[in-house]
This record gives C-alpha cells, sequence and structure tokens, in this order.
C-alpha cells in the first residue's frame, strides 16, 4: 500500500494529509438529500464514493425538485418523509414521522459515515446511533435548523465569507468547523461543460430568454417576510416584458400555491407563449448559461449563474448574504435589489446592452472558478481519510 500526498485546506490542517490509494471497499455511507440544491451538489460526491467501491444507501426528502433531479441523475435511493410545509407545527410533526422512517433503515445499514446538507433527521439518528458525522453549510440565516443540528453533528464544512463567528453562535463548536475558500455552488459548476442542445430541446436562441425564480417562501428563515404562495414577481414582471415581448420567460416556482398565486397576478397574459410557469427546469445550468438574464429570490440560482458569468439580479427582502457580497467583490456579474422599480430598471439597461463578446465561450467562467476552493472534494477527502484512518 502506497501513500500519496495531497495539499489540504489549511485553515483546517496546517500541515499536508496523507490520503490513502486504497479503496474505501466495504465501507457503508449514509447520504441523506433533502432538497433539490442537495441534490445537485452531491451528485459528484456519490460518484467519488462509488470510484471508491465503498456502499452506499441515499435517503431523500420530498420538497420541491428533489425526486427529479435525482431520477435525472440516475440516482437509487429512498424516498423518506416530505417537507413540513410554512406552519411550525407541521415541521415539527413531519421531523418526527421522518425520524420513524428512517431509524430502522439506518439501524439496518449500521453505515460507517453519515454525510450530509442540512438534514435534521439524519444528523440526530446518526449521533444516537455513534455514526461519525460530516454536513456543508452555507446557511446560517437558518437558524432554527443549524441550532438542531450543529450541537450533534461532528463537522460542519463551512465557506470562509461567512463569518465563522455566526456558526459559533448557533452552537456549533469552533474546533470541528472546515473553512474552505469558495461557495457550494462551485461544487458542481467546476465540473460544468455547457450543452447547446438545450437550445434547440426549448425551441431557444442564445441571450433571447430570460429565468426568474421565486422565493423560498417556506424556509423557516423566510416565514415572516411572505405569506407561502407569494412571490414578489407580479410587482416588476410586466414592464420588463412589455420592453421585451419576445423574449421567452421561464417562470421557476417552488410549490402549487406559488404556481396559483403568480398565475393569477399574470393572467392577462395567460394565453402568451413566451410565458412559461413551472414547478421545475431540466439542465437548469444549461439555461442559465445561455440565457440573458437570471432573477431571482432566492440564493442559489444566481450565485449560480453569476458563477457562469451571466448577468444576474437577486432580490430577496433581506440583508445581502456574505456569499453575494463574494461574489460582487470578486467581479461576478450580480446584484441585490430589493426595490421593484430599481430593479425594473436594471433588468431592462442589462437586456438593451445584450450578452458581451465572450459570454457564451466556457473559458469566461472556467478560469475563475478555478481561483476557488470545491467543498465537495474537501468532504470526500476528509471522510476517506478518517474511514482508512480507523
Amino acid at each position: 500500500m502506497k501513500n500519496k500526498a495531497y495539499p489540504y485546506n489549511k485553515d483546517f490542517n496546517n500541515e499536508f494529509i496523507l490520503v490513502l490509494t486504497m479503496s474505501l471497499s466495504g465501507k457503508r455511507i449514509w447520504i441523506d438529500i433533502e432538497q433539490p440544491k442537495t441534490a445537485v451538489m452531491f451528485n459528484s460526491l456519490i460518484k467519488m464514493f462509488k470510484k471508491e467501491e465503498s456502499e452506499l444507501l441515499i435517503t431523500a426528502r420530498d420538497y420541491d425538485s428533489t425526486y427529479q433531479i435525482l431520477d435525472d441523475n440516475r440516482v437509487k435511493y429512498i424516498k423518506v418523509g416530505k417537507h413540513g410545509g410554512e406552519k411550525l407545527g407541521d415541521k415539527l410533526n413531519t421531523y418526527i414521522m421522518r425520524l420513524k422512517k428512517l431509524y430502522p433503515l439506518i439501524n439496518k445499514f449500521l453505515p460507517d459515515y453519515f454525510v450530509t446538507f442540512l438534514s435534521i433527521e439524519g444528523t440526530r439518528i446518526a449521533y444516537g446511533l455513534q455514526i461519525p458525522s460530516i454536513g456543508i453549510n452555507d446557511e446560517p440565516r437558518n437558524k432554527p435548523v443549524c441550532k438542531l443540528i450543529h450541537p450533534f453533528i461532528d463537522n460542519v464544512i463551512t465557506p470562509k465569507c461567512i463569518p465563522k463567528e455566526w456558526y459559533i453562535k448557533l452552537y456549533a463548536d469552533e474546533e470541528k468547523i472546515i473553512r474552505y475558500n469558495g461557495l457550494d455552488e462551485i461544487a458542481w459548476l467546476s465540473e460544468y461543460v455547457p450543452n447547446p442542445n438545450i437550445l434547440e430541446k426549448f425551441d431557444l436562441k442564445k441571450g433571447k430568454f430570460l429565468i426568474m425564480r421565486t422565493e423560498p417562501t417556506h424556509a423557516s428563515y423566510f416565514i415572516d417576510k411572505l405569506r407561502p404562495e407569494e412571490t414578489q414577481i407580479g410587482k416588476f414582471f410586466h414592464p420588463i416584458f412589455k420592453e421585451f415581448p419576445n423574449y421567452k420567460y421561464f417562470l421557476l416556482v417552488r410549490s402549487k400555491k406559488q404556481e396559483k398565486f403568480l398565475s393569477k397576478k399574470l393572467k392577462t397574459l395567460a394565453d402568451n407563449n413566451n410565458i412559461i410557469i413551472t414547478r421545475y427546469l431540466p439542465n437548469l445550468d444549461d439555461l442559465c448559461f445561455y440565457g440573458a438574464l437570471i432573477i431571482s429570490g432566492g440564493g442559489t440560482i444566481v450565485r449560480e449563474s453569476s458563477l457562469l458569468n451571466v448577468p444576474s439580479i437577486e432580490f430577496f427582502p433581506g440583508e445581502s448574504a456574505p456569499q453575494e457580497i463574494f461574489l460582487i467583490k470578486n467581479g461576478f456579474p450580480l446584484e441585490h435589489i430589493r426595490d421593484p422599480d430599481r430593479l425594473i430598471e436594471k433588468a431592462i439597461d442589462i437586456l438593451n446592452q445584450g450578452p458581451k463578446k465572450d459570454r457564451f465561450k466556457v473559458s469566461s467562467f472556467k478560469e475563475k472558478l478555478s481561483q476557488f476552493e470545491n467543498p465537495i472534494k474537501i468532504c470526500f477527502e476528509y471522510v476517506k481519510k478518517r474511514l482508512l484512518s480507523n
């Protein structure tokens, strides 16, 4: 057996770590996927563990497009539980029900390691069964979830741009926090290659369509900002559409309630074929890359699109997250605009200017992404080292 030295995150360890070249054959790893972002982000991690010949148990929660993304990526998984919705009592009840369904599965599988993003149920079971655990968390705004996870999880991987103190205040152990220079979205975009076939599939032209994403109103940190069915897209859509009626508009909602709410707001445009309201878009990164502008009430999609060098506007009705500040400081084309009138003005200005000369070249974003660290690789190498050192 030979050892090979790899450089590692210096904030975690001041020395290089030895990553053993032997495989993880026979090691059992449990991954719980609780939201669409995790389904996208963990796809490469699943492949890494499969390549190492480890035995995987993947569980997933019914929330938004999580199942569809896993199905599209041909991931084998077990459906367990659902999202609790907007009411705190319902969230608690679904947590209890999901614990009951997960426990016998995990107790039978007896994993050697548990990997998660923000699974409360998974973390609690791993703690109870003394299973080593690691999580990735770029959302300390989600205070209720963080408070329930941090005391029980063994390690948490966080971006350097988010103050470490935010996690410590939410009960994270400072010595167990692993830091990296980058953002979660780099995990999948660093390997991403645009596929132009998406244009033919949707009958699109480069730079002649927009994506608008509604707010994550079911998230615990959003409960006091908007009602679960609401979205502010109706406040700025009409003026933009009036200026560019020949563009196509994909309005990506998060629930049936939002779909119904937005359809009512745009009922005068119901027969227009250029407007598509949907709860799911396949190959979303391809659509972002070839789009003219991405506008969203949540962070993930505009972080993705701006990392791909696509003009992006976030209208989240709160303070700018450290991730967005990180992107803006590093020159990525992202703005956080809460005022609908200013958003309309900026969107029309971007569309009037049109795509820049190198906008649709892979080199326009690949070189810049290579400057940052990939949290999935950090997670994989950490878990592998721990498993092979036992």
